[in-house]
């Protein structure tokens, strides 16, 4: 029940809940637009990062021939900054499991792959990516489906790409539960005028409209990307619509679409509005507001389906001019002029994640948090029978501690083997006086040795401004003694003093504590409103976004599982 984890974003943002969004809708899907182009030729070169480069200098922005560029060498795909994953190729099985658990965790639907260039289709990533997503899915991870968006006009480069598809996928059926439907057969986002049989049957189509600002002019046009406000497709009845699209930021100006990203007259990035122009303020690149702007549109709109424009595309190529710009970048540039959801190194972090985790809610919907079973006493004593009726129970998805060891772009490489105890459900209860936690991992839970074994962090009051991102309590943070664990208090931030040590048995994959409330400043009896985290094997860093990074946590990332008797 990933929709009824909460969280609290860098920006104080919170994600809303049953009570705010109301009950789930099954009839509405997001789409994420999705690139597996990070492999080949254009990954054997770099990585180049253009913001650390604009940043440095900031006259080369629109000089094709100052030295920054040339300092480069021979690029062919220039990352508008570092993803928080490095610069991977997209054949990374470890960065493919991580997408599928973070895209399922958010809700998106399908993923649609980028295939509009030429006849390339990306096959080495989509393969690797097909493989880890089946095996996630085996696992209980609720993957996106994918489907494909190919080249926009029906000349001989479409056909060949629809026709390579088809044959490599959809003719001998591989990853078929990834298949994603739409109107009872696969959906394609490709022309069909020039295909021949069975594969003009096999699809439903759905022809991309590449213009920002005209909207259909086909009636089975899908649009993937436009300017405030957005267009409906595809017209079901009088103002209801099949999709609309949602985009990060938009490479157009007032009077060009496309532009150049960098085009000196002011593409319309990240900070930019309809509504307001362009920001002055440098902080507002990490608060979504284009975003924003364009999903409170298509909320208005409510479609069967939103097209969010996207995930992890990255790199641009860089050309002499292009668009009656110099030194021009079409597609990403750098912090504000880019469209990327995934979590970036540094920077606004996971924000965009977080604000898409918030409008997928608001476009679904949730299911209400599970209420909690009545007041019980628990005997820390290894046995573990005591928890069977002890309700709810919160899962969290098996396989999750994959090692990665794989080359990124150019000569970065990445290995991490620190993914260890694999959490797959967690519990809690309370009586008159005490707190009790129970968590559960797929395999046998390893020796306590060192710090970060089997953490608990309590956010006891719910405020992300107490604590250290809102914990005011961890257990396990340091190695525990013997049958006891110690217990430490946040003293704002990440420093933490130990407030005493709490009783703990582990027996074969699970565990179980006691905590009393005095220990938490709880009164007793009182009512509990609380939220809490399991991690190990997280280094010791005060980052929370190595909860993507490193060992396993439960839930994922930024999320906890809440525990209140209010519901």
């Amino acid at each position: 029940m990933s929709d009824a984890w909460v969280a609290t974003d860098a920006l104080g943002r919170k994600l809303p809940d049953h009570a705010e969004v109301g009950a789930p809708r099954p009839d509405r899907t997001v789409a994420m637009f999705y690139w597996t182009w990070h492999i080949g030729g254009t990954a054997d070169l770099g990585p180049a990062n253009v913001n650390e480069v604009v940043t440095r200098h900031p006259e080369a922005v629109n000089d094709y021939n100052h030295p920054a560029w040339k300092e480069l060498g021979p690029i062919v795909g220039h990352h508008w900054n570092e993803p928080l994953f490095g610069y991977y190729r997209g054949t990374d099985p470890w960065v493919c499991r991580k997408h599928a658990e973070m895209l399922a965790d958010a809700g998106v639907d399908v993923v649609v792959f980028d295939c509009t260039n030429g006849t390339f289709t990306w096959k080495e990533a989509y393969d690797v990516l097909g493989e880890v997503w089946s095996a996630a899915r085996r696992d209980g991870v609720r993957t996106p489906q994918f489907a494909f968006l190919c080249p926009f006009a029906p000349h001989d480069d479409s056909r060949v790409n629809i026709t390579k598809i088809y044959e490599d996928v959809y003719k001998p059926g591989r990853f078929k539960d990834l298949w994603f439907h739409w109107k009872g057969k696969p959906l394609l986002m490709g022309y069909p005028d020039n295909l021949p049989e069975p594969i003009r049957s096999f699809f439903t189509f759905r022809p991309g409209q590449p213009d920002y600002r005209r909207g259909p002019s086909r009636p089975d046009h899908w649009g993937w990307l436009e300017v405030v406000p957005q267009h409906g497709y595809v017209e079901l009845s009088p103002g209801r619509f099949e999709q609309v699209t949602v985009g990060v930021s938009q490479n157009a100006t007032d009077v060009l679409a496309p532009a150049a990203m960098n085009d000196p007259k002011g593409s319309y990035g990240r900070s930019y509005t309809k509504a307001h122009g362009f920001s002055t303020d440098p902080r507002d690149v990490g608060r979504g507001l284009n975003f924003q702007e364009q999903w409170d549109h298509a909320l208005k709109m409510d479609p069967e389906l939103i097209f969010v424009t996207g995930w992890n595309e990255w790199i641009a190529g860089r050309y002499k001019e292009w668009q009656g710009t110099e030194n021009a970048f079409p597609d990403e540039f750098d912090n504000e002029h880019s469209r990327d959801i995934e979590p970036m190194k540094g920077g606004f972090g996971d924000n965009y994640y977080c604000q898409l985790v918030a409008n997928v809610r608001r476009y679904k919907g949730v299911r209400s948090a599970p209420p909690t079973s009545a007041p019980t006493t628990i005997e820390i004593d290894g046995r573990f029978d005591s928890w069977d009726q002890v309700q709810p129970e919160f899962r969290h998805h098996k396989g999750s501690t994959m090692h990665r060891d794989h080359r990124g772009y150019g000569k970065t490489h990445y290995q991490d083997s620190s993914g260890r105890n694999d959490f797959v459900a967690a519990k809690a209860a309370r009586d008159a006086n005490n707190l009790y936690f129970y968590v559960e991992t797929a395999e046998p839970i390893t020796a306590p040795t060192g710090p970060g074994w089997m953490t608990l962090l309590i956010d006891v009051d719910r405020d992300k401004s107490t604590g250290w991102e809102g914990y005011d309590y961890a257990v396990n943070r340091l190695a525990p003694a013997g049958s006891e664990a110690i217990m430490e208090r946040s003293r704002q931030g990440w420093n933490w003093s130990a407030v005493g040590k709490v009783a703990f048995r582990v027996e074969g994959n699970r565990m179980e504590l006691g905590i009393p409330r005095t220990l938490l400043g709880l009164p007793s009896n009182g009512p509990l409103n609380f939220e809490f985290k399991w991690t190990d094997n997280v280094p010791s860093s005060g980052d929370i976004l190595d909860f993507y990074l490193h060992g396993d946590v439960a839930p994922s990332g930024r999320f906890n599982y809440r525990y209140s008797e209010e519901i």
